[in-house]
């Protein structure tokens, strides 16, 4: 591609990014595409040939947005805002044009100095201390471009090891860094990002996590005491981080009484990040969430969040760089120049060597929009977010669970937190619109931010509307489906008590030792039951007949008889536990009132099936045949 199909080409991009971000309320939020989606759809191999470009744009439009979330959909309402706008994708477009590597003033100085310049004019607008620019007289800080928090997070903490090290070997010259090392401790608050347990785990230091108060703010006290508790444990506190806007909650630590409290703690680094609020901060009146910066020994913000800037923009700064660049610098001879002494070298400032020409875009945005522009596009975002919480507190179904200062929003539906996290599932997957859940005080809840650059009240409405449209209905289905529930249960129940009652009643020993259970049924069965034995002879089962006496198969029959009133339609065989004859219950005769006879039959209505092997009462007839019992034919078997 030469300059001249550059040309052609470059418009056509733009025209295509116009176009795209133009029209993005007719796209999805969220791509409905599962993994694995696109290796599905490319070649497993680079082509060994040149192919068109038309071509290429064409698989973007048909392969590559399908699988895109498009952070700057005005439905999009998940995380925080991706700064971007027009000024910011041409300053990137220059820094990509001009390609250079500044991780050194010689490198290229424009790109080195612009940095400093553009990065203490943002510190000025958010309010800064003096000792934080690098330009200020007698300053010996200074800012610098990170890719994001985390990196900030990560380099600041390792410039504090550095220094807690550097004393302890003072102190201890004699002992092992490694030693030194295993005793430091970090400290941060339950709210605090992840990024400060990964900083931890790549520093290899100790990290302790404490928990904040109702509202989810990290309080001194519970930080003092927890550094005098590891103190007498033999643990070196060295660095704390802090939280001005949690990302679960936008919450703030007090930063005001922790940095007094730390200072009976001179060597301890207390820095701040303020990734998402701290843009808000260039507003006067959200200054006073900045009180107690005076304490910090860094502080960090992400433009590429709040202030129209895309990624990567996450600026720092710190209040002594020379701190931060004794513990980064690797200074080989290829890497001099001669004005190292007089002139700041990037390079030491962070992690990664290779540097981009990043600070032009945020020069664009500044320039562009202006302080007062970019404080009336943070207000908007805060007037939306306040209209939402205002819709939220108008229902009686949802409840608000933060604070809401600036443009978050965190609420749930009253209930569990499973007919919540039903609600956002199914919210997300119609595509309509996309939050993402948080935990605020062992709670579930909803996230909802206004993110794009030009949201609008309607844009607000039309989500909530979506909401409560949801709501609406898993609250009815979740309604019935608690009805069905409780009948299930009450099912469930009745038919294990009447399980469990019948179990005893065939099993207790009570029931069918006489000796334990004289007198348990108010049933009586009178007269004898033959049938004929094996060796010819006649077993008469023979009832007692004496009232107040009960047989050891009465209590069942009992049971059967109480439940049974009108009489069983059909003949009911029975079996008894000590028994091998099989009972047949006879509807038409069991009411019989006298009993008696021989008849395998009789009045009582009873017939039995087979003969005992054994019973507690039998009387043996000789010489009878067995066709007079009349039940030996095992018909009824």
């Amino acid at each position: 591609m030469d300059s001249k199909e550059f040309r052609r080409r470059g418009t056509e991009m733009v025209e295509y990014i116009c176009n795209y971000l133009e029209t993005l309320e007719e796209r999805r939020v969220t791509p409905s595409v599962e993994p694995g989606y696109l290796r599905h759809l490319l070649p497993g191999e680079a082509p060994e040939n040149p192919e068109p470009w038309e071509k290429i744009m064409q698989d973007v439009e048909s392969k590559i947005m399908p699988g895109v979330t498009h952070w700057q959909h005005p439905r999009f309402h998940a995380y925080f805002p991706s700064g971007n706008s027009f000024p910011s994708i041409l300053g990137d477009m220059l820094s990509d044009g001009i390609g250079c590597i500044g991780f050194s003033w010689a490198a290229s100085p424009a790109c080195t100095e612009l940095e400093t310049i553009v990065l203490d004019w943002l510190g000025k607008a958010i309010g800064l201390p003096d000792q934080f620019l690098a330009l200020k007289p007698g300053s010996k800080g200074g800012g610098v471009i990170q890719t994001s928090a985390s990196e900030c997070v990560l380099v600041t903490m390792l410039a504090a090891r550095a220094q807690a090290i550097k004393v302890l070997k003072q102190q201890h010259p004699f002992v092992e860094e490694g030693h030194l090392l295993s005793k430091l401790m970090a400290y941060c608050s339950k709210e605090a990002h992840s990024c400060v347990e990964k900083a931890a785990m790549i520093s290899f230091v100790k990290l302790r996590i404490l928990e904040p108060d109702e509202k989810c703010s990290l309080r001194a006290d519970t930080l003092r005491k927890a550094m005098e508790e590891d103190e007498q444990q033999g643990l070196i506190p060295f660095f704390v981080s802090t939280t001005l806007g949690t990302t679960g909650s936008c919450a703030f630590d007090d930063l005001a009484e922790i940095g007094e409290a730390l200072q009976r703690f001179p060597s301890v680094w207390l820095h701040v990040d303020a990734a998402y609020a701290g843009n808000s901060f260039i507003c006067p009146e959200l200054k006073y969430l900045l009180k107690g910066i005076e304490y910090a020994d860094s502080f960090n913000t992400n433009p590429n969040k709040w202030l129209l800037t895309n990624f990567d923009c996450s600026t720092l700064w710190v209040r002594d760089r020379i701190r931060l660049t004794s513990a980064l610098v690797v200074d080989p001879l290829y890497l001099k120049h001669g004005y190292s002494d007089s002139a700041i070298d990037y390079r030491h400032w962070g992690v990664p060597l290779s540097r981009r020409f990043r600070s032009l875009k945020l020069w664009f945005v500044l320039r562009s929009y202006g302080i007062t522009g970019l404080q009336n596009y943070i207000r908007h975002h805060i007037d939306l977010a306040k209209r939402f919480e205002r819709l939220v507190l108008k229902d009686s179904r949802f409840e608000v669970c933060n604070e809401v200062k600036l443009g978050l929003v965190c609420f749930r539906l009253k209930g569990t937190d499973r007919i919540n996290e039903k609600l956002l599932s199914c919210i997300n997957a119609s595509g309509k619109i996309h939050m993402v859940p948080a935990s605020v005080n062992e709670r579930y809840v909803i996230r909802f931010c206004a993110t794009a650059q030009n949201a609008t009240v309607e844009d607000i409405d039309y989500a909530w509307d979506v909401i409560t449209d949801f709501a609406a209905e898993i609250l009815e289905k979740d309604q019935a489906d608690e009805v069905t529930e409780i009948v299930d249960r009450r099912k469930t129940h009745t038919l294990a008590q009447k399980r469990s009652f019948f179990v005893r009643m065939v099993s207790d020993p009570k029931i069918y030792n006489p000796a334990i259970n004289k007198a348990q049924t108010p049933l009586r069965i009178s007269g004898e039951l033959t049938s004929p034995s094996t060796d010819g002879t006649i077993v008469t089962v023979q009832s007692p007949k004496t009232p107040g006496s009960a047989s050891w198969i009465s209590w069942p029959l009992a049971f059967l008889f109480a439940n049974s009133e009108d009489g069983p339609k059909n003949d009911m065989p029975l079996r008894f536990r000590h028994l091998d004859t099989m009972v047949r219950l006879s509807a038409s005769r069991r009411n019989s009132a006298t009993g008696g006879g021989s008849s395998p039959e009789g009045e009582n209505g009873l017939v039995l099936a087979k003969s005992p092997k054994r019973s507690p009462i039998m009387i043996r007839r000789r010489g009878t045949s067995p066709s007079s019992g009349g039940a030996g034919n095992g018909s009824d078997k």
